[in-house]
């Protein structure tokens, strides 16, 4: 009697995906409705309070488009998208090229690269508020020296911010990059080397062409990560030092997130505000995450 052979065509008969194209929604429903209770009902119910002035949601009242024109004039507010901005630059310049500087080292042959691997990715498994008051400590030790601290001068701030989040995130884009240097095809390398392509040439004309992909998802990740950061800045600096501008209080070192924070709970006022802000804060970030995806995803090879 002759076997039946067990390849591929019996598991994707007609018999085995009827049953799960017809119950698969049955599957799917439980998640989709924490999906719906978890995220849009509260994105949806956000942008309408963004157009009310409440101290809870129950007892919202309509005030139009108040609460944009406050957050538009809040000096505060201008001064911290400003921050973040060079914040944001700052770290995806020196977070990715580091990163990619490592990465690139690992993938050589060197003794003991498994265990670098594993000491630079790390940093990432600990918290960010942890990691914030431990580098403060850090920093107020060295500048001690200076008779100086961090939360004295925003430049300190600012670069103690930077600091902190290229130690945490450095080793986590590091494991991205690997994958890719591992990805590119060998048969494109061994060509390059027996038409006499340098280090350099290779690096630049083979290797980093092929690796776009990778790029494309480490600026991403750095991009949203810098905009988006709280933790870090709450527990580092909490925004000192803060100064008068515009009449205004504003805090130096003060990212947007921790800005939409401050906003909401020091002035019950201004709650509305504070919602406002942070749909102006989503539709920003946003549009320059999907302006940065078709930029770099344009760039990519395809193999």
């Amino acid at each position: 009697m002759k076997k039946k052979s067990n390849d591929g065509t019996t598991v994707n008969s007609r018999l085995i995906r009827r049953p799960i194209q017809r119950w698969f929604p049955l599957f799917i429903l439980p998640t989709f409705i924490c999906f719906l209770i978890g995220f849009v009902w509260p994105f949806i119910q956000g942008i309408y309070l963004s157009f009310c002035t409440f101290n809870i949601p129950k007892d919202a009242k309509w005030v139009g488009t108040e609460n944009y024109v406050k957050a538009f004039t809040d000096a505060s507010f201008s001064h911290a998208f400003l921050n973040t901005a060079g914040f944001a630059v700052v770290s995806i310049l020196i977070i990715n090229v580091l990163a990619f500087a490592i990465a690139y080292s690992l993938t050589q042959k060197m003794a003991g690269a498994n265990l670098f691997r594993t000491v630079f990715f790390m940093p990432n498994l600990i918290g960010g508020v942890v990691l914030g008051y431990i580098w403060s400590m850090i920093f107020d030790a060295i500048l001690k020296s200076y008779n100086t601290y961090l939360t004295a001068n925003a430049t300190y701030g600012f670069w103690g911010l930077v600091i902190l989040v290229a130690w945490q995130q450095i080793g986590y884009m590091m494991i991205i990059y690997i994958a890719g240097l591992q990805a590119v095809p060998s048969d494109m390398l061994e060509a390059a080397k027996i038409d006499g392509a340098s280090n350099w040439q290779t690096l630049t004309r083979v290797i980093i062409p092929n690796i776009m992909s990778s790029i494309t998802i480490c600026t991403f990740l750095t991009l949203t990560n810098s905009f988006k950061m709280f933790d870090q800045n709450l527990a580092l600096t909490g925004g000192a030092p803060s100064v008068i501008m515009d009449g205004a209080k504003v805090n130096m070192t003060e990212l947007l997130a921790l800005n939409i924070y401050s906003t909401y709970n020091i002035n019950k006022n201004w709650h509305g505000v504070a919602q406002a802000k942070a749909v102006i804060f989503f539709l920003l970030v946003a549009v320059m995450a999907i302006a940065q995806l078709s930029l770099t995803r344009s760039k990519e090879v395809q193999q």
